[in-house]
């Protein structure tokens, strides 16, 4: 079985409430997703960043007042 994948938006710096965000409906090889999130980081530093999880990873809530 292959390890499957996603790539996820996530919170640049660290805060309690990151809310992330998968930013592909599909699952990727860890190479392709890898691929992926290196591009989407190559641009200027923000508030956002893009990382790499195995299929199953919850996603860390937003604020919820």
């Amino acid at each position: 079985m292959i390890d499957m994948y996603r790539v996820v938006e996530t919170d640049n710096y660290g805060r309690d409430y990151p809310d992330e965000k998968f930013s592909l409906p599909y699952h990727l090889r860890k190479e392709d997703a890898v691929a992926i999130a290196a591009v989407l980081n190559s641009g200027p530093e923000g508030n956002r960043y893009w990382k790499v999880v195995p299929t199953g990873y919850e996603l860390a809530p937003g604020f919820e007042p």
